[in-house]
């Protein structure tokens, strides 16, 4: 029987030092952890940092976009260096993979990166993986490795995500790891605005992915490296906060298509056709209402009700410029039956 797929994804602030430089006491925790887990799953480590790792070598640093892209690009390798140097008294070796999110957005594409994966797998190599910094602007400006983690976990089908962070897990109202999570929308009023110093992300930013794997049957750990063996017990739900995983009987697919890492624009339907699509039938343009940002046919659309709650995801027949000027036409469908994955 195959292993199954676990995504551990390492936050920038668990594991650099204050200064920013990566903290070698945790690498070399991760890699002694994750060693132990090897011979059951076939592993993605996700790893933040190589900003941090890098912006010392980039002289009167200000943390601009260029700058952090040189960063990132000295980092990098620094980064996967250290990570080989602590797995190979393991006899693991890692391979590095710079994604763009170019390799999500066409299915050929993602499946050339997910059989890469699979031929490392097979060769018992761990891929570390972040974002191509250099030629990339999302990840620094808008967001951490969190999306890119949870993309590799819903279209590989992994049975589980782990957000590594400084804090531990979740905490509620009086500081304390809240343990269980069966529904993520209760646990957002938990949630701190703030973010550390080294990071773009934040708790906000992990519940909002939690809550799309949890859906695609993915189940969830929030965790740290604070406490001996925190990984392993957070992976059996010892620790951390564990987000059960949802029911999903989507195809791997519509799992890669409802990921909705992607999305080039939104529409929003009137109430007749929200309830069309509800029962699996496809998007005419007659029922779309407005729409919302410039993308071609065969991009990733949000579909949005008359109330504003977004519904599905879908696969465009056709360009925005074509469905604003054909808003009236009857029979010209936006998108196919096959092509929507409802939310």
């Amino acid at each position: 029987m195959s292993k199954s797929i676990l995504v551990i994804k390492f936050g920038t602030a668990s594991i650099t030092l204050p200064s920013g430089e990566p903290d070698v006491r945790i690498i070399s925790e991760i890699a002694r952890q994750v060693s132990e887990i090897h011979s059951r799953y076939r592993i993605i480590i996700v790893s933040s940092g190589a900003v941090g790792a890098g912006k010392s070598y980039i002289q009167d640093y200000k943390g601009t976009m260029t700058q952090r892209k040189a960063a990132a690009s000295v980092g990098n390798p620094l980064l996967v260096g250290l990570y080989a140097a602590h797995f190979a008294p393991n006899k693991i070796y890692i391979a590095q993979s710079l994604c763009e999110r170019q390799h999500f957005a066409n299915r050929d594409k993602f499946l050339q990166l997910k059989d890469t994966f699979e031929e490392l797998w097979d060769n018992d190599i761990i891929p570390i993986v972040n974002e191509n910094d250099v030629v990339s602007d999302r990840e620094l400006k808008f967001s951490d490795n969190d999306e890119l983690a949870t993309l590799l976990a819903v279209g590989f089908g992994a049975e589980s995500l782990m957000f590594c962070t400084s804090v531990g897990g979740l905490l509620d109202e009086e500081g304390q790891i809240l343990r269980n999570v069966s529904n993520v929308n209760e646990v957002f009023k938990f949630v701190k605005t703030d973010k550390s110093f080294l990071g773009l992300g934040g708790m906000a930013s992990k519940l909002t992915f939690a809550k799309l794997a949890s859906r695609m049957a993915i189940r969830v750990v929030i965790f740290g490296m604070n406490q001996k063996d925190e990984l392993l017990k957070a992976l059996e739900g010892d620790a951390g906060t564990v987000i059960e995983a949802g029911k999903s009987t989507l195809s791997a697919r519509n799992r890669w298509l409802g990921s909705g890492g992607l999305v080039s624009g939104t529409l929003q339907v009137d109430e007749g056709a929200a309830k069309a699509i509800l029962k699996r039938k496809s998007l005419l343009v007659v029922g779309v209402t407005d729409v919302t940002g410039d993308f071609e046919s065969g991009e990733v659309i949000e579909i949005y009700s008359p109330t504003g709650e977004m519904i599905a995801v879908a696969r465009a027949r056709e360009n925005s410029a074509a469905i604003r000027k054909n808003l009236k036409t009857l029979n010209f469908e936006v998108a196919h039956a096959n092509d929507i994955v409802l939310l």
